[in-house]
């Protein structure tokens, strides 16, 4: 699949300016009203499309024109493992959803898009969300942090220390000096994030036998270990970094209730019930503050990663029938608007 690839001199919250790139897909009809999509930790392009992106679902190419994009750190915009010298490995410098964000704003001006109709994510994506509508309020209508959260929690923050230091661990690490894949760091890693990815009814049910696996162990292996192997082990620090200084209160005098309550946008936040470090809880906290804030719950035993869409398929259903009502309220009202002006 062909992706475009947006340029820019980019000056980062670390003091850097950085010669980067966003990697980006659009669908759709730039006439339409603009969806971004960011990707998430060990998320990518393809697999971000494929999770929420259809012609029959809430996320409609038909409908909407649609931005997926790359995070920085991400493997596919400007990242250590593909950033030209002199910035590139261990060189590349620190980026956070800051930089993030206004890379994307910039290229919203690119492509034309004054006013977002909608940004949504999954995960890291979500914490973009938050991110978005808290340095451009005028220029998104609605935010959907899915399985998300507005302020990365201490908890979250020392899991992701743990999965961190069993990357710096491995001899194949060589203390950031490796100039060949990290195979026995991102093994270990993808062993470690499972347990956390998922929940503890998750293994009681055997919910891999659902998924097409005979083992639990074959599920691991599969879905967690190749997959992880894929990742340069320097762009898995870089993203872990930016989630854990993930905190929109640091616009607004470290005041978390006051952030969110600066947010203008419409925000649709969901939250898994069986999330371990995205809790249901702080979602719950999160909408009291927000202006226009509606929590729908996911009810699964698929934990974090059924926000992403690789939940069961009722999970899914519910995720895309709760999107549709939630943009379609929306579009009841400019119908309401127009049959008035008539």
């Amino acid at each position: 699949m062909a992706y475009e690839k947006f340029e820019l001199e980019l000056p980062l919250k670390c003091g850097v300016t950085l010669p980067a790139f966003l990697t980006y897909k659009t669908l759709g009809d730039p006439k339409n009203p603009a969806v971004m999509i960011p990707t998430c930790y060990t998320g990518r392009i393809a697999g971000t499309m494929n999770a929420f992106i259809g012609d029959d679902d809430a996320v409609s190419p038909k409908k909407y024109f649609i931005i997926v994009v790359g995070l920085l750190g991400g493997s596919e915009s400007s990242s250590p493992s593909n950033q030209p010298a002199p910035f590139d490995g261990p060189n590349f410098p620190k980026t956070i959803y800051e930089d993030s964000i206004h890379a994307q704003f910039k290229l919203m001006q690119h492509l034309g898009v004054e006013k977002l109709f909608c940004y949504m994510g999954y995960s890291m994506g979500g914490q973009q969300a938050y991110h978005f509508a808290t340095l451009y309020p005028d220029h998104v209508q609605k935010i959907i942090p899915l399985a998300s959260s507005a302020q990365t929690s201490g908890f979250n923050w020392n899991f992701l220390e743990g999965v961190k230091s069993t990357l710096k661990a491995s001899s194949d690490f060589m203390a950031n000096t490796y100039t060949e894949p990290v195979v026995i760091g991102t093994t270990a890693f993808g062993r470690v994030y499972s347990n956390w990815a998922l929940s503890y009814e998750w293994f009681k049910t055997k919910a891999w036998e659902a998924a097409g696996y005979k083992s639990s162990e074959e599920y691991l292996l599969s879905d967690w270990e190749k997959r992880l192997n894929t990742w340069d082990a320097r762009d898995l620090l870089q993203m872990a970094v930016t989630w854990q200084e993930g905190d929109i209160a640091i616009y607004h005098d470290n005041d978390y209730a006051k952030a969110l309550g600066a947010i203008k946008a419409e925000a649709l936040v969901m939250p898994s019930r069986t999330d371990q470090y995205f809790r249901w809880e702080a979602s719950v906290e999160e909408v009291k503050y927000l202006k226009k804030g509606k929590l729908a719950i996911i009810e699964t035993v698929w934990g974090h990663i059924a926000g992403g869409g690789v939940g069961t398929r009722e999970d899914n259903v519910f995720i895309n029938k709760t999107i549709s009502e939630f943009f379609a309220a929306d579009e009841i009202s400019s119908s309401l608007a127009d049959s008035t002006l008539n």
